[in-house]
């Protein structure tokens, strides 16, 4: 990714982090006042939810302030997953705040104290709504600007946000006028709410970090890319490293017709790894294929294997044949790629393929190389 893109990048999320600790912080001491005031569980448990937010803007901060290094020795993929790791402490940093909250709250439920009524507490919880709302949209459009998840889930935690405090605002007003107790439960209620957005939170942080599949949209995006290029006939065996925002590098197999001049190849791939870099910021490495297509013979072999893997699973392609023969028999050293959740065993595919092979041709045998598909092109 360019630097300047980048800095740019980085400053956006700065400011979205600053604005963040500003607002949760105000709100936090407001809240925490109130509930002191009025002795309310649930409003005490929403100015801890409101210090959860102000320390993850913190670490976001400083995330985003480490993940603008640039690459060193140690390094050389950047330090764009600083930003994965802040998602992820935040994420325990809520849970922990959650525990802490629901304990308190089930020690409420089993022995109630009365709750004082204030309009101070009603103007509080008021203003947080509206604060709360404002922080939504401003994080939808920083994060939509600079392609950032992490604020885009902070979005997402301020809508939630929004949700909770009317709610904590509802109890306390139904608590009062109707005389029943309802703040022990909601600051349960409340509680359970942090549990399952820290839960969320630590899946979105550990993904990226533990290697997900890539956006099949990303996917079918490079696979559309590559077959504009003249003289390519196919793409496979694809695969996205992510390193953080702007980070990306990817290795994939380009098939190409063996009998075209290797330099004119070489020259169209060559195009292909510097374009990718320039168009979308990604690190292609690519590996030439040869594939024979002057060969009636070996098109005759390739078209009854791409039918006999069909038979099994549509989901099946076939790539790297070469057809060897010998005065035994004719060999067909080929790739099979399968899909993640494919049901058959390597080598119980292997004799599936074999024995529809020798059904067509009795005098062929098979050498199978099963690849499991890190990411679904298809040719």
């Amino acid at each position: 990714m360019d630097m300047e893109l980048e800095h740019k990048r980085a400053h956006y999320g700065k400011v979205a982090g600053l604005v963040g600790i500003v607002c949760n912080t105000l709100l936090c001491i407001g809240k925490f006042i109130a509930g002191v005031m009025s002795g309310s569980v649930s409003i005490t448990a929403d100015a801890a939810n409101n210090l959860s937010d102000a320390s993850s803007s913190v670490i976001s901060l400083i995330g985003f302030r480490l993940s603008e290094k640039r690459p060193d020795e140690e390094h050389p993929y950047g330090h764009a997953r600083y930003e994965y790791i802040a998602g992820f402490v935040v994420a325990i940093l809520v849970i922990v705040i959650g525990v802490e909250l629901f304990r308190s709250s089930i020690e409420r439920i089993i022995t109630p104290q009365p709750v004082e009524f204030s309009i101070v507490s009603v103007i509080v919880l008021s203003v947080s709504i509206v604060v709360k709302l404002g922080m939504m949209i401003f994080n939808t459009s920083m994060g939509k600007r600079i392609d950032s998840q992490t604020l885009i889930a902070t979005a997402a935690d301020s809508r939630n946000d929004c949700i909770t405090t009317a709610a904590v605002l509802a109890a306390a007003i139904i608590s009062h006028f109707a005389n029943v107790q309802l703040d022990g439960i909601m600051g349960t209620l409340v509680a359970a709410f942090i549990l399952y957005s820290g839960a969320g939170l630590v899946r979105d942080a550990m993904n990226p970090l533990l290697g997900n599949a890539p956006d099949p949209k990303l996917v079918e995006s490079i696979r559309e890319k590559i077959l504009t290029y003249p003289g390519v006939l196919g793409a496979h065996d694809l695969i996205v490293h992510d390193y953080g925002h702007g980070r990306k590098f990817a290795t994939v197999h380009v098939e190409m017709a063996a009998e075209e001049n290797v330099i004119e190849s070489h020259n169209v791939i060559d195009s292909i790894e510097r374009d990718f870099l320039h168009d979308m910021g990604l690190n292609m490495l690519v590996h030439f294929d040869p594939v024979v297509t002057e060969s009636s013979a070996v098109n005759d072999f390739r078209r009854d294997l791409d039918e006999i893997v069909r038979l099994i699973d549509q989901r099946l392609t076939v790539h790297d044949l070469r057809v060897v023969p010998s005065d035994v028999d004719t060999r067909l050293i080929f790739d099979v790629v399968v899909p993640k959740d494919f049901g058959m065993s390597e080598q119980e595919l292997k004799d599936e393929i074999t024995r529809f092979v020798r059904q067509r041709r009795g005098d062929c045998s098979c050498v199978i190389t099963v690849d499991t598909s890190f990411a679904p092109i298809q040719k």
